[in-house]
């Protein structure tokens, strides 16, 4: 299995879907990272970071979509009106994306998707229940902006 780490999209957007230190862990179960370029620096994980952990970057954006059966984004479609439905086009049959994405805001382009055989997993639509907590990505978003509040301050 092959995953894809795109660059997010979305203006002001400074996370990335997975970092450098994961890979080798990755790596162990067979699983390889295609990561675009500058994926990360945003977020301070330089590309080379992720080839020194094992991973590749892609040539492009186009190619990084081509070749992954995964694709990890932050924020997507409706979650990224600006230019996450730009994306749209580039996600094939078969393929799977975990993100942020606002299905309700976008329908469309979710309708799109799934006519296309593409299976979007919405991680804000997780439940907030004790079992989904450890994929809550909303309690953990906010936990560590409380963090960084503190430090801040």
């Amino acid at each position: 299995m092959i995953i894809g780490v795109p660059k997010e999209t979305f203006p002001g957007e400074r996370r990335v879907a997975l970092v450098p230190a994961v890979l080798p862990t990755l790596s162990r179960a067979g699983i390889q990272v295609l990561v675009e370029p500058g994926a990360g620096s945003a977020a301070g994980f330089p590309d080379s970071a992720y080839e020194e952990k094992g991973g590749k970057i892609a040539p492009s954006r186009a190619d990084l979509f081509g070749s992954a059966g995964l694709i990890l984004h932050v924020r997507a479609l409706g979650a990224n009106p600006v230019a996450g439905r730009a994306d749209v086009a580039l996600y094939r049959a078969g393929q799977a994306v975990i993100t942020l994405c606002r299905p309700l805001s976008s329908p469309e382009a979710v309708r799109e998707l799934a006519e296309s055989g593409v299976t979007v997993f919405s991680l804000e639509l997780l439940p907030r229940i004790t079992r989904a907590q450890s994929m809550d990505v909303l309690s953990s978003m906010s936990t560590v902006a409380g963090y960084k509040a503190v430090l801040l301050a």
